[in-house]
Order: structure tokens, then sequence, then C-alpha cells
């Protein structure tokens, strides 16, 4: 992949995640977390390297606010963070634990195998906390170059963090879990971006595509039905999708068939042919790359999830 392409996909991902955040469905879930568990949640940016605290106060820990104010603190925050972040990126959720002891967890959102954002939450205790465990962070973060003032407020902040059981805790991350799973399957019908929000040309020329998603759709038939030239209609569709014409058709067949998996009586080749797809093979590399999992896995996950 070149440089381009990877910027191209990189920016392609960004405008799904912003997105994603502004969404009713999001929106929605966030607060019926924040109400149920009385966590905070949020969507970030899957480069480990942004990091910044929530700009909605509600998500934020005042101890941790008043921490990142202390330079030493603030770049233990940080690498914590990032090193988190990678591990949920291959393992899947994962949590942690800062240097000042609270818990802290990132969730990831895919689109297929791609890591989109992360939903995180956490900045809670295991356990109360005590004057005794606050003194040692102090000596952590040497307490004679802070004020008393600020100290004082570090303390108060600190006592007043909420606990959770970990057991308790653990339980409302599956349920974070399954919200990331429907997150990445909302994703995917955000990356076929809807009517109106591109030019007449493209317009016409996805209206032609979804009518015949289950036949051949060569380059030149599809540039014809948009009214341009191939050269034209390749960069045109690409500024308005975000996806080159071979991506979208293969979204848009994976998208079909992940309906047509959830009939068990159906077999997975006749899906593969009845789609669009030439053989059996591309199919499954084809679902395998957008989706992240094999058909079979796929089928077999949704029905275990339906029959729950």
């Amino acid at each position: 992949m070149t440089n381009n392409q990877t910027y191209a996909n990189k920016a392609f991902e960004n405008t799904l995640l912003e997105r994603l955040i502004q969404s009713d469905r999001f929106r929605i879930y966030q607060d019926a977390f924040r109400i149920t568990t009385g966590l905070p949640l949020r969507m970030v940016s899957a480069d480990p390297d942004h990091w910044s605290l929530d700009d909605q106060a509600i998500n934020r820990s005042p101890f941790c606010e008043a921490i990142n104010l202390c330079d030493d603190a603030c770049s233990a925050c940080q690498d914590t963070n990032r090193r988190l972040m990678r591990e949920a990126e291959v393992k899947g959720p994962s949590s942690c634990s800062c240097f000042a002891g609270l818990r802290a967890t990132a969730v990831p959102v895919k689109m297929g195998a791609s890591v989109i954002g992360f939903l995180k939450t956490g900045q809670v205790f295991t356990k109360p906390p005590d004057e005794a465990q606050f003194e040692q962070i102090m000596g952590t973060l040497g307490r004679r170059t802070l004020s008393e003032t600020f100290v004082a407020q570090l303390k108060e902040a600190y006592l007043a963090t909420r606990a959770v059981d970990p057991q308790r805790y653990e339980s409302m991350m599956v349920l974070l879990g399954t919200f990331s799973e429907q997150l990445g399957q909302y994703v995917e019908s955000l990356a076929i971006i809807e009517e109106g929000t591109e030019p007449s040309a493209i317009a016409r020329a996805r209206r032609f595509i979804h009518s015949n998603v289950d036949q051949a759709l060569p380059l030149g038939q599809v540039s014809r039905e948009a009214g341009l030239s191939e050269s034209h209609f390749c960069r045109l569709f690409k500024e308005s999708t975000g996806l080159t014409l071979t991506d979208y058709v293969n979204r848009c067949r994976i998208d079909w068939a992940k309906r047509e998996l959830l009939r068990p009586e159906v077999r997975i080749s006749e899906i593969a042919f009845h789609v669009g797809y030439q053989s059996l093979s591309q199919f499954n590399r084809s679902f395998a790359r957008i989706a992240g999992v094999s058909p079979s896995k796929f089928r077999r996950s949704r029905i275990k999830q339906a029959a729950s």
C-alpha cells in the first residue's frame, strides 16, 4: 500500500470515527452506560499518541484532572494510556492500573480488521482509597515539589474517587464489549455513505451498483452509468466515498452476505454466489478482510447471540 493510499484510508477512518461519535446511536448508549454503571464513557482515536482529557466534565475524574497538572504524573498517565491502547488493539478489550492505582479499560471498535477507535472507561479504584495509599503516591510524585494547597486538593479528590468491586467492574466491561461489536456493525453501514451527500453522477452510480450488486460491475459499465470517463469517475468516486469501486462493491456484497448468514438453512457457498462472488474462496477472502472473521465464525457467533 502506498503512502497516499495509507493516508486516504486513515482520513476515511477518521471521518467515520467523527460520524460515529456524533451519531444518536453512540450518544444514547453513552448516556445509558453512564447512568447504569456510574462510569464515564468516551470514544477516542485509534492513534496511541492522541491523548487528552475529555472535553466533557462528566468523563473526567477530579483526581486525574488535578494530577495532570503535575508534569511527571502527566507523562506517566500518557505512557500507561499508550500501552493500554496498543494492548487492546492486539488482544481486544484490555484493562490496566495507573501508577496511582486507578483502573482503566479500552475496548476497540473495529470495521473489519481495522481499529477505528476505542471505547474508554474506568478512572476508578477496585477498593476504597485510604490516606496511607495517598501518602505512598505523594512519595512517588515528590511531595516537596508541590505546594501544600495543591497536595490538599489532590488528597480530597483522591479520597473521593469511586471504588468498584472487581467482579462488578468486569461485568460492566462485558456490556461494553457487546456495545463495541454493535458499533462495529454500525460503522460498516456508515462506510456506505447516505444518499444526497455526493455529486449526482456518483449517486447515479451507487444506485446502479446497489441494483446490480450480484452482477459483474466492471469499471467501464459503472462509469458510463455515471456519465463520466473512467479516470474522472475513479477520482470522483474515491473523493466521495473514500473507497475504490472494487472496495465499495465488496463492502456492499459483504453487508448483504451478513444478513443472509443469519439464515442457518442456507449454505455459505450458496450465499457467496447469491451476493455476486464467482467463487467461494474469493468470497471467504473478501469476507475475512472486511468483517475480520470467516463467514462460518460470523454465522456461529450471531446465531449464538440470537439464541442467548
